[in-house]
């Protein structure tokens, strides 16, 4: 199990890594976390979620993503609410004060999970959640110590040295945790480095000498992060590419941004983040509204940035602009939630740019999706996470067929598109269409330099930390 001692150590990318780097070795690997907190979901092949990190770890261990290699997801919806996702289905709203004396119920779905995802891989990584150093968080815990503790999983500590104080970090944990806790790190590792790594072989000494544990070597910042799909909210960052820009507001709920991560990867396209108290830019090429886990709130969050009226100018100009699931939504005539799925129950104006209306239900659609670009025929493959169902004449202007529907509005100028098909720009042959239709250009095959990427990742642990070692610290599950 791979433990931070802080949170955004690099816990998600480094069991990529190992993932792949193990995988090389030709042994069947499996990525496992129990609890993951993410808006950025997946859908796996058994119809249900599982956070987005663990979708791309499963890709780095050359095998299908299942709902067992995330048993427990929470969705914030609220400040102080989320949904909670139990073996890749919603099961309750909860309060953060009621989730935790919930927890104890899910520690055995969570062990249920693991078992059955151990009997189908050789090695099984276990990524832990935030830090065990959060030793308010221990009692009912199911994300760190406390899953270790009941599955009987060694652990490994990763301190972030791009952060500073990685000594106390490492040091730090071991002091205020429990001994029982304490012993079940085997070993530590430094992850983020930049430059030369002997210049902290006397603090990798340091560490060994006062906690007892032996290192697994330092790794150096790895340049291709960037080029993998981000899972927290805070690893958006707009990327400077080519002439053709897209704008993309940064929604207070913003949800399954990785629409976002074909586009930032391409050469000819510059994607700017829209920071909330910013205007939408006047003379960009697209603007795509994303996914919201709260459309409602978030409309009216959009509204309250001004960037309502920076659409219409936008629009008005001759602008474009996609709404991908929640921001398709948003672009229609009405929102209603007469059951109050999202909040409490209201019927809402949207921003009146497609003539649509969307009427929240309680099923949620999950399902992995294979659709066809209209204009051109090309086929294109994603994914369907929403609540709701969205009708109106612009629908009879749908751009993409799945089997036997329609999906998808368009304005009768063309220029204001929506629809609820996640991951869509990851498909090459429609990407190129959809960008020389509005002028752009694209020369990437994004799932061979993802697949890439993560080969260089691979080598790149296997260059740095001491695999043997790592692998030798496993246990047999019983």
């Amino acid at each position: 199990m791979i433990q931070g001692a802080g949170s955004n150590v690099g816990k998600s990318m480094l069991v990529a890594g190992l993932a792949r780097a193990f995988a090389n070795r030709g042994l069947s690997v499996a990525p496992f976390k129990p609890q993951n907190m993410s808006n950025n979901a997946a859908v796996t092949q058994d119809g249900g979620e599982i956070g987005r990190a663990q979708a791309l770890q499963a890709l780095a261990s050359r095998r299908a993503p299942v709902t067992d290699m995330n048993p427990v997801l929470l969705k914030p919806e609220t400040e102080t609410g989320a949904q909670i996702v139990v073996q890749g289905r919603r099961v309750a709203t909860l309060r953060a004060r009621d989730y935790s004396s919930t927890k104890p119920s899910l520690m055995p779905p969570v062990l249920e999970s693991f078992q059955r995802l151990s009997a189908t891989a050789d090695l099984v990584l276990v990524e832990g959640a935030g830090s065990p150093a959060e030793i308010n968080l221990r009692r009912n815990d199911i994300a760190n110590m406390g899953f270790a503790q009941a599955a009987g999983v060694p652990v490994v500590l990763i301190g972030d040295i791009d952060r500073g104080g990685v000594i106390a970090q490492i040091v730090g944990t071991q002091a205020v945790l429990a001994p029982e806790d304490a012993s079940q790190i085997k070993a530590f590792a430094i992850n983020k480095f930049r430059g030369d790594v002997r210049l902290f072989d006397d603090g990798l000494n340091e560490i060994v000498q006062r906690t007892g544990w032996p290192s697994l070597g330092v790794l150096p910042w790895f340049d291709g992060a960037w080029r993998l799909p981000a899972e927290d909210v805070m690893d958006i960052a707009s990327t400077r590419g080519g002439t053709f820009r897209v704008a993309v507001p940064r929604l207070g709920r913003i949800a399954n941004f990785d629409d976002l991560d074909p586009l930032s990867s391409e050469p000819d396209v510059s994607v700017e983040i829209i920071e909330p108290g910013r205007p939408l830019p006047g003379d960009v090429d697209l603007v795509l509204i994303p996914g919201s886990k709260s459309t409602i709130a978030d409309l009216a969050f959009f509204r309250a940035q001004g960037w309502d009226i920076d659409l219409q100018a936008h629009i008005r100009r001759g602008g474009h602009v996609l709404g991908i699931c929640g921001g398709y939504q948003m672009l229609g005539r009405e929102i209603a939630d007469p059951d109050g799925i999202e909040g409490s129950a209201a019927t809402v104006p949207g921003l009146g740019h497609l003539d649509v209306v969307t009427v929240m239900k309680p099923e949620k659609r999950l399902a992995l999706t294979e659709a066809t670009y209209r204009p051109t025929g090309d086929h294109v493959q994603g994914y369907e996470i929403h609540l709701g169902e969205t009708s109106g004449p612009d629908c009879e202007r749908a751009w993409l067929d799945i089997a036997d529907r329609a999906e998808g509005a368009a304005s009768v100028s063309g220029r204001v598109r929506g629809c609820y098909l996640h991951g869509l720009f990851s498909s090459d042959r429609f990407r190129a269409a959809f960008l020389n239709d509005l002028g752009g250009t694209s020369t990437l095959t994004y799932d061979s330099d993802v697949d890439m990427t993560l080969d260089a990742l691979g080598r790149h642990v296997e260059t740095h930390l001491d695999l043997d070692l790592l692998l030798s610290l496993a246990r047999t599950v019983s």
